[in-house]
C-alpha cells in the first residue's frame, strides 16, 4: 500500500526497505507468485548504452521534426519572440554550459500543475473535471507518448515501445520536448494557458529540466491511494484498454518505479511548499471534492 503522509516524511530508504519486507500474504501481493513469463533478464550493459544513446538520438530527430513551426519564447523579461521548435534542444545544450537557461513561457502567463500519484491512482479522471471547470488544457505525459510511438513517421517509435512495455521510464529530454510542443499548440489553438501535466515529473532531473527550459510549475497535485485500489482497477482497465503497460508483470513494474523514483520529486516539492494531496480511496465525487478545494484556494489567492 502506498503510504500517507506519514510515509512521505520517512526517510526514503526506510520506506524502500519497508516496501521489500512487506509481507507476501497482503491481499494483491498474490500476483508476485504467479507463473506469468516473463522476460526477465537484465539487460547487458552493451545494450543499456544503446538504449541511453538512442534515448538522446531520438529526441533531436523529435525536434528536427518539428522545426519549421513557430513558438511564441520569452527574451528575458521582455515581450515574447518567435524562434524554431528547435529550440528545447538548444537549452539542454545550454544547461551543460555556464549561465542558466531562460524557460520558454512565463510563470506570470501561464500555470502548470503537476499531476502526481500512482499508476490507476484517477489522475485522468479528475483532470478531465478540472478541465471542464476551470478551463485547463489537461497533457498526459504517458498519452503523449503513446501517440508518438503510433506516429508513423515517427524515427522511434520503438525505443518508447520498448521503456513502455518494460515500464521504464522513457528518457526525459523526448518527454519533455512533446509536452512543450502540445503546450504551444494549446495556447495558439485555444488560447489557454492552463496545463495539467498528468504523470510528470517521474524523477527530480525531469522536473528541474522542465522547470529550467520550460516553465516553472505553481502547484504539484498529489493522488494518494492505495496499491491494491490501484491495482484493481489497472486490471479492469486492461481489459478492454489495449495497452501494452496494463498487465500484471507491467504493473508491478511502475508501482516499483513509482515507489522507488516519485516519493523523492513529492517530497522536494514538500519542501517547497507546492504539494496538495488528495486521497484518492474514496467515491470519485468526494475525490473532486477535495480537488475543487485545492483549486478554489489557488485561484483566490490569485485574485488577492
Amino acid at each position: 500500500m502506498l503510504r500517507s503522509t506519514v510515509l512521505l516524511r520517512q526517510p526514503l530508504t526506510r520506506r524502500v526497505t519497508a516496501q521489500c519486507m512487506r509481507p507476501t500474504t497482503s491481499s494483491w501481493r498474490a500476483y508476485s507468485t504467479s507463473s506469468h513469463k516473463t522476460n526477465s533478464g537484465t539487460p547487458s550493459f552493451a545494450a543499456m548504452l544503446a538504449v541511453a544513446s538512442m534515448g538522446f538520438a531520438a529526441y533531436s530527430m523529435l525536434i528536427k521534426s518539428r522545426e519549421g513551426q513557430a513558438m511564441p519564447r520569452r527574451q528575458g523579461a521582455g515581450q515574447g519572440e518567435q524562434q524554431s521548435s528547435a529550440e528545447p534542444l538548444k537549452k539542454v545544450q545550454e544547461h551543460e554550459q555556464p549561465g542558466q537557461p531562460i524557460p520558454a513561457f512565463s510563470s506570470d502567463e501561464v500555470t502548470v500543475v503537476f499531476v502526481l500519484g500512482g499508476p490507476g491512482a484517477g489522475k485522468g479522471t479528475q483532470c478531465e473535471n478540472l478541465k471542464r471547470d476551470y478551463g485547463f488544457v489537461h497533457l498526459s505525459a504517458g498519452d503523449l507518448l503513446r501517440a508518438e510511438q503510433k506516429r508513423p513517421e515517427s524515427k522511434y517509435g520503438e525505443l518508447i515501445n520498448h521503456y513502455i512495455r518494460e515500464g521504464l521510464i522513457v528518457p526525459m529530454e523526448v518527454t519533455i520536448a512533446l509536452l512543450e510542443n502540445a503546450m504551444k499548440e494549446a495556447m495558439e489553438t485555444s488560447k489557454s494557458t492552463r496545463f495539467l501535466i498528468d504523470g510528470f515529473p517521474r524523477k527530480m532531473d525531469q522536473a528541474i529540466k522542465f522547470e529550467e527550459v520550460v516553465v516553472p510549475s505553481k502547484v504539484v497535485l498529489y493522488f494518494e491511494c492505495p496499491e491494491e485500489v490501484m491495482l484493481k482497477r489497472l486490471l479492469k482497465r486492461g481489459e478492454s484498454s489495449g495497452r501494452i503497460d496494463d498487465n500484471i508483470e507491467s504493473i508491478k513494474k511502475r508501482f516499483n518505479v513509482f515507489t522507488e523514483t516519485s516519493f523523492p520529486v513529492i517530497e522536494a516539492f514538500e519542501k517547497q511548499n507546492k504539494v496538495k494531496k488528495v486521497h484518492c480511496d474514496q467515491p470519485v465525487e468526494n475525490v473532486y471534492k477535495e480537488v475543487k478545494t485545492v483549486f478554489d484556494t489557488m485561484f483566490a489567492n490569485d485574485k488577492n
